[in-house]
């Protein structure tokens, strides 16, 4: 039997709200409900944690005291209880009803009374309890994530929270070893789909309405991919030429490494490396759907494995891992698992990343990085403690118009309905 699908919702929140990411928790869960019900529970899940931080606050208005930490299914519940009552198309008769049937699901009988009252006085007090939220509740973002964006980007702040907390567009990458974007814009059109050219990449196609990739024409014989078109970027500026030997250092899920592969098919090779061995599968099972062949590697770019040789690269693209505050709307979780403190350590660990890179790119070689943040820790502070650090590397101008000029580096932010917010620096090693 399907499992009832906010019960679903409030198992995979509450998973969350336990330390789980959304790409953890989700899956299984969507295994569990009927196939009809799958779209609408990635719908709470991901709406509910895009209004996380507000929820929270809405809720602990309307309680006495913290629920246990084992009936974190229960405040998952009621979280999605709320943005149902606050941010969707169902009746709010609907929503309520829903909502506490499905503490019978969770064998939480004890909260059916519970959660029956404090919606239905959400209802009624709404008036008085959202003005009631503080500024960055109201925003729905942690404290310590609203201050950063507003301090580090004052005049784009507005904008930066309102992309955070919607979804995202779906945006295709043409396969450009297939066919153009023109013919590729027509065939989609054709077929109903309504969707227009990219703005930045000239492989962009971005669909007026997200659509099940299977049900997309092109997409299973590979003329198509998922990818935003901040993260297309990367293969054009790095710019792989013919026989050339390049190194994806982070390649999972492999987005990038297709993208070079299709950009430049005449590359000597691509070797692409992820430290997780099971992730490098995802980058495998794209390469194959594309017709593309890439060498595979398990390894850790701080300490790459014996067997890449020091400047044996002509090309290095290193999309290091990072805070993913310019990609919140598509991992919503962020705003609950992240922290503060956590700036700091990924910005170790990235400097790390570079050093350990950086002797394997042969003199005269280039080293593109990237992250998916918008904060200077983690971007242009990295950049310019390398380049300080050291006598044979040089900050390339990328001769761009788009996104904002960082102190080093270019500065992509997340907009609504338009791209992801990604940081781009390109180095040169010194011949």
């Amino acid at each position: 039997m399907a499992l009832d699908v906010r019960a679903a919702a409030a198992f995979v929140i509450g998973d969350v709200l336990s330390g789980l990411s959304l790409n953890q928790a989700l899956p299984a869960r969507l295994e569990k409900v009927s196939e009809r019900d799958r779209p609408l529970l990635q719908q709470l899940c991901y709406g509910t944690l895009r209004q996380g931080p507000r929820l929270q606050a809405l809720l602990a208005q309307m309680m006495d005291k913290p629920l246990r930490d084992k009936d974190r299914d229960i405040q998952g519940l009621l979280l999605c209880g709320l943005y149902q009552l606050d941010s969707t198309r169902v009746p709010d008769h609907a929503a309520v009803s829903a909502t506490v049937g499905a503490t019978k699901v969770l064998k939480k009988h004890w909260a059916k009374g519970m959660t029956n009252a404090i919606l239905r006085r959400y209802l009624r007090e709404r008036d008085q309890l959202v003005p009631a939220l503080d500024t960055a509740a109201a925003a729905g973002h942690p404290r310590w994530l609203y201050e950063k964006i507003t301090a580090q980007w004052p005049a784009q702040a507005a904008d930066i929270v309102a992309a955070n907390n919607n979804q995202p567009p779906m945006t295709m990458r043409v396969n450009s070893r297939r066919l153009s974007r023109e013919a590729c814009l027509d065939a989609l059109q054709e077929s109903g789909i309504d969707c227009t050219a990219g703005k930045l990449s000239p492989h962009a196609i971005q669909l007026a309405q997200p659509k099940d990739v299977w049900e997309i024409p092109g997409f299973t014989a590979g003329e198509l991919s998922v990818q935003d078109e901040a993260a297309q970027m990367a293969a054009i500026i790095l710019a792989a030429g013919k026989g050339e030997r390049v190194l994806d250092a982070c390649a999972a899920p492999g987005g990038k490494t297709c993208h070079i592969l299709e950009s430049q098919p005449a590359l000597f090779e691509l070797v692409a490396m992820d430290i997780d061995d099971a992730r490098l599968q995802r980058v495998e099972e794209n390469l194959t759907r594309l017709d593309l062949k890439a060498t595979l590697l398990a390894g850790d770019a701080s300490h790459p494995p014996a067997q890449l040789a020091p400047q044996s690269f002509d090309r290095i693209l290193v999309d290091a891992p990072c805070s993913a505050s310019g990609v919140i709307r598509r991992h919503p979780d962020v705003k609950l698992l992240r922290r503060d403190s956590d700036i700091g350590q990924l910005a170790e660990q990235q400097q790390g990343i570079l050093d350990g890179l950086w002797p394997l790119l042969k003199a005269g070689g280039t080293l593109l990085y990237a992250t998916c943040s918008i904060f200077e820790e983690e971007n242009s502070q990295i950049i310019q403690r390398f380049i300080d650090g050291r006598s044979d590397v040089s900050l390339l101008d990328t001769s761009v118009s788009w996104g904002e000029p960082a102190s080093a580096g270019r500065q992509l932010l997340p907009t609504t309905g338009g791209p992801d917010g990604l940081f781009y620096a390109l180095l040169h090693k010194a011949s």
